[in-house]
């Protein structure tokens, strides 16, 4: 592994927070941008290859990602995952109830499993499982009803995320809601 700089790393953290927000912690607003803060280190490398290799589609981010070393996406994914994320909240509290039966139980009618099973009990994620405790509500749920336009896109070369496109196509966009909801104020 090539070695970076302290100060390489440090200014490279600067530029992504411009998007994802001071400490990683994501934006709201018409674009919403996922928080970074306490994601899962594998999961980050994961998605930055995904996006240079145009396995995920997002035009902003293959011009982020295909400039990176392998030493530089390692030091990123580590500073990221060390943030403190607290919860950004912001999901319609009236949904909560809802989304926590569909996180921790699943839909047996719709062949949803538990999304506990994958990203754990907390939503803390694990390896390639994505963090989704604390993750901002309209993020999640754009994320989950374009899942087929943005993930996906080498099919000769299929990451952990194609475990993903039955499921969010599982899901109706309530639900989805429900779940962006409870996963909004997740510590």
């Amino acid at each position: 592994m090539d070695a970076i700089s302290k100060q390489a790393v440090e200014a490279k953290m600067k530029y992504c927070e411009v998007c994802h927000g001071a400490s990683g912690q994501g934006f709201q607003g018409y674009y919403p941008i996922p928080r970074l803060a306490g994601q899962q280190p594998d999961y980050i490398k994961n998605q930055l290859e995904a996006f240079d290799e145009r396995r995920r589609v997002n035009p902003i981010m293959f011009n982020v990602a295909h400039v990176l070393s392998p030493a530089m996406q390692t030091a990123l994914a580590t500073n990221f995952h060390e943030f403190n994320p607290k919860p950004f909240g912001g999901g319609q509290k009236d949904l909560v109830a809802a989304g926590q039966k569909i996180f921790e139980e699943g839909i047996a009618k719709s062949d949803v499993p538990p999304c506990a099973s994958c990203h754990g009990p907390q939503a803390k994620g694990d390896g390639q499982f994505p963090r989704l405790a604390g993750q901002l509500p309209d993020y999640v749920f754009k994320k989950l009803t374009n899942w087929s336009k943005e993930r996906g896109q080498d099919p000769a070369k299929p990451d952990t995320s194609a475990i993903m496109e039955p499921i969010a196509h599982g899901l109706t966009e309530p639900q989805i809601k429900a779940v962006a909801a409870y996963l909004s104020y997740l510590e």
